[in-house]
């Protein structure tokens, strides 16, 4: 089997395997409770896909989770497991939010690059910590960012109520006009109620970034080398604490980046919990992306169909059947790994068999 062949079967059959599997699996809970699965899943696509509005709030939706996903697999590709992506979250969109108005007399040409490097070196410091407890003291980054997680939420929280917050609110002010990022809606008016903004093409271009530095920069091969095998990194000269704290802090930054979608596209200020559990969905969105970044962009618009669709379906079917689809794919995606591998193994040892017979 070619290497080629290899790579189709692993990037595009077994995620959207994944992705049938679930939905099938989704019928059969359809059926239990009395209902047309082929009625709710075309309510499901036609509330989402079927209108300017509709897909709007999808890519919407999709931005955040792309970003923290891009983050994910940046540090996975090092060899590394983020799950701190929410506590990046929740620091860079806060940097974000506390620059922009406390410079809020500065013009917008300067401000906005402000919040905007304010939002990255905030998610960025909240990786490099993990990065460097790893690094320097061997803690594990799966404990530290877990940790980091709550201490980031609780330090947001702290500042927000007791410092910053608008009275009787649990947000603080709002970031000028000047630094506002135009929606779709200001283009055009089909979509028209949708928070969808220029966040998104931010996600895009990160994802195009993230693709140059990982395979086409020598950072990005020393970062791959790394995580795929640190003993023969280690021997052709990669420093694996360098790369540790690079990895790290780069995800981190990205994370950050999550809160120019809420605080500069849509709500224009930090509200206590506005993230819920983007950081961990994200994890969900790196995996059935196989940590690509064309296939996270993918990835994240699928969840946010399955998030926003999920609205849509509610007055049929309960919204849990969507959360039901998410942990499906993600079992799914699991599972298909192993299944991959066995397949391959199979296919090669019979490629093999074949050309002794012939010779």
């Amino acid at each position: 089997m070619t290497e080629h062949k290899i790579k189709f079967l692993k990037n595009f059959v077994s995620p959207a395997s994944a992705i049938l599997g679930a939905f099938l699996v989704g019928s059969v809970f359809i059926i239990a409770i009395g209902k047309n699965p082929f009625y709710i899943y075309g309510i499901l696509f036609s509330r989402t896909l079927g209108s300017s509005y509709g897909f709007g709030q999808v890519l919407f939706k999709a931005t955040p989770l792309i970003l923290a996903a891009l983050g994910i697999a940046f540090a996975f590709h090092g060899g590394l497991f983020n799950i701190g992506a929410n506590g990046q979250i929740y620091i860079g969109a806060f940097a974000c939010a506390w620059a922009g108005f406390t410079f809020s007399r500065f013009p917008g040409f300067v401000l906005f690059p402000v919040v905007v490097l304010a939002s990255v070196l905030g998610g960025g410091f909240w990786g490099w910590i993990a990065g460097v407890l790893k690094a320097r003291r061997g803690a594990h980054e799966v404990i530290t960012t877990i940790m980091l997680n709550f201490i980031a939420l609780a330090l947001c929280n702290w500042l927000v109520s007791a410092k910053y917050h608008v009275p009787e609110t649990v947000h603080t002010a709002s970031v000028p006009p000047s630094v506002w990022l135009p929606r779709f809606s200001d283009i055009s008016q089909s979509f028209a109620g949708s928070a969808v903004n220029l966040s998104f093409f931010i996600a895009l271009i990160c994802a195009v970034l993230i693709w140059w530095v990982l395979y086409k920069s020598p950072v990005g091969y020393a970062i791959r080398a790394q995580g795929f095998n640190p003993e023969a990194a280690k021997t052709y000269g990669i420093k694996a604490p360098r790369v540790s704290i690079l990895t790290m802090t780069a995800a981190g930054a990205l994370s950050g980046l999550v809160g120019t979608n809420f605080i500069l596209g849509y709500k224009h200020y930090f509200e206590q919990g506005f993230a819920g559990g983007t950081g961990f969905m994200a994890i969900a969105v790196a995996l059935l992306g196989r940590n690509h970044p064309f296939g996270i962009v993918l990835a994240g618009i699928l969840f946010g169909i399955l998030d926003f669709g999920g609205l849509a379906i509610n007055a049929y079917v309960p919204k849990e059947l969507v959360e039901i689809l998410q942990a499906i794919i993600i079992i799914f995606v699991i599972v298909g790994e192993s299944c991959f591998d066995g397949i391959v193994k199979n296919l090669m040892k019979k490629e093999k068999a074949g050309e002794k017979t012939n010779g």
